[in-house]
């Protein structure tokens, strides 16, 4: 590595550094001061922004945003609320698939906003503390993008490892990362099942609790939907979003069978590209959301969901055009200097994933941003499978939203960053969730069922 070269990633680095401290659009835009130094100051070839991923997260965010503005997305925490309820003994492990499942379905991990003070309220209520389901549950919640049939990390694996002759399909994928990323968050949710001190013998808790006003503030009230009235355009919306989402698995398993002359069944039957159907089919669910469920536009794009979702596509925007300047013009000289460790190790690039992803917060922006460089460095399509829950390293910095409104949510004061920044309530569940999700997922593609994983390669 020559002495350009490392001032070059010093300067993207410290991109990605100062944008994450800034947070939300900055990632993206601070990313463009790196790009225009390396492109004015250095003279490197600009690279290429992933377009295809952006307007399939536009597209999505779009869809679930009118769910959001019609009421749909109340009715589903409502019925998620009241099985939490009805067995609240078990919130330490119920909370977390909660999470997890409610991203799996929107994409975005943005919607445990709602669900997150009703898991502190109900472990509160319960004797249960705190910080037990409400750890694990945050870390789910964002566990789950990799598990999702619409979100951008999921549909960048598909589009990117296409392009790279590794023909997996959305559903093969999800075939990895649920069952690798469930075990991995029952782990977490097992180690956290009696995680510090019970209520009754934390002496912290009871200084708190025996303060009138604190205790009023802990007690005093019970976050619930429960009391929201849901209308029949509502459940509508629920049902237009989930038929959109069977619309895409059941495209996607077009792109796995094969008919006689060897070709796809959606080759056969002229389907576009897999992420030409998903823009189209998050559009028209949207559009069906506008004019029969009532989701109003004004209130669809002042919502969390399409909020938080456009952030992130400036900041995948920025973020993977930055770095695919910076690789793209030093592919040959990466290969030279990492190809024997991940010829050796090629399991290693989960580390690489891992890293990157504490820097710039965004599972997409990490798979657009390395998996073509991983790919170049001729690791095969099933270990890069095999590691993707490994693109979710950002709650080793806990300075993320849903973790910081955890914090906030949890009126018990169990649930906090800590004195040092990293012994805070997220990293063990973190760790434990990614490291067992990672294992697990390479386990499945290269040792349970190496061959076929390895038969999507055409």
């Amino acid at each position: 590595m020559t002495f350009t070269m490392i001032i070059e990633l010093l300067i993207v680095l410290a991109a990605l550094y100062v944008g994450s401290r800034y947070g939300s659009l900055a990632l993206g835009a601070i990313s463009g001061i790196g790009l225009a130094i390396l492109v004015f100051g250095f003279g490197l070839k600009p690279g290429t922004p992933p377009t295809d991923v952006i307007y399939i997260i536009i597209a999505a965010v779009t869809c679930a945003g009118t769910l959001q503005a019609s009421g749909g997305m109340d009715w589903m925490i409502q019925i998620a609320e009241k099985m939490l309820r009805k067995h609240p003994e078990h919130i330490t492990f119920l909370g977390p698939l909660v999470t997890f499942f409610l991203t799996v379905l929107v994409g975005t991990g943005h919607v445990v906003y709602t669900i997150m003070p009703i898991i502190c309220d109900i472990a509160l209520k319960k004797g249960i503390r705190p910080e037990r389901p409400c750890g694990v549950a945050s870390v789910a919640s964002q566990v789950g993008i990799t598990c999702s049939p619409i979100a951008a990390a999921v549909v960048a694996f598909v589009t990117i490892s296409n392009a790279n002759g590794y023909m997996v399909s959305i559903p093969q994928v999800l075939m990895v990362t649920i069952p690798a990323c469930v075990i991995g968050l029952m782990c977490a949710a097992a180690a956290s099942f009696k995680r510090g001190k019970d209520l009754d013998k934390d002496p912290d808790f009871l200084k708190r609790k025996a303060d009138p006003e604190t205790y009023n503030y802990m007690y005093g009230h019970s976050a619930t939907t429960l009391d929201k009235d849901i209308t029949k355009e509502a459940k509508a919306s629920v049902y237009v979003f989930l038929s959109a989402l069977m619309v895409i698995v059941g495209f996607a398993f077009c792109q796995m069978i094969h008919v006689d002359d060897g070709r796809t069944l959606a080759s056969a039957i002229n389907l576009p590209k897999m992420n030409i159907c998903i823009q189209i089919i998050m559009l028209t669910a949207a559009a069906c959301n506008i004019m029969f469920c009532n989701a109003k536009p004004k209130k669809a794009v002042g919502g969390a969901v399409w909020q938080s979702g456009m952030v992130a596509v400036v900041a995948i925007y920025g973020i993977a055009w930055l770095a695919d300047t910076y690789f793209g013009n030093y592919l040959d000289q990466m290969k030279l200097m990492l190809t024997d460790l991940v010829s050796s190790y090629p399991w290693s690039i989960a580390f690489v994933f891992f890293l990157v992803s504490v820097l710039i917060n965004s599972q997409g922006a990490v798979v657009v941003a390395m998996l073509p460089l991983a790919y170049e460095l001729g690791i095969a399509g099933p270990v890069l499978l095999g590691v993707l829950p490994s693109v979710y390293g950002y709650f080793f910095i806990p300075n993320y939203p849903s973790d910081i409104a955890t914090v906030n949510f949890d009126r018990s004061g169990t649930t906090v960053i800590g004195k040092y920044l990293l012994n805070h309530s997220f990293m063990m569940p973190g760790l434990i969730s990614v490291s067992v999700a990672t294992i697990i997922g390479y386990l499945i593609t290269n040792v349970i069922f190496p061959g076929y994983f390895a038969s999507f390669i055409q």
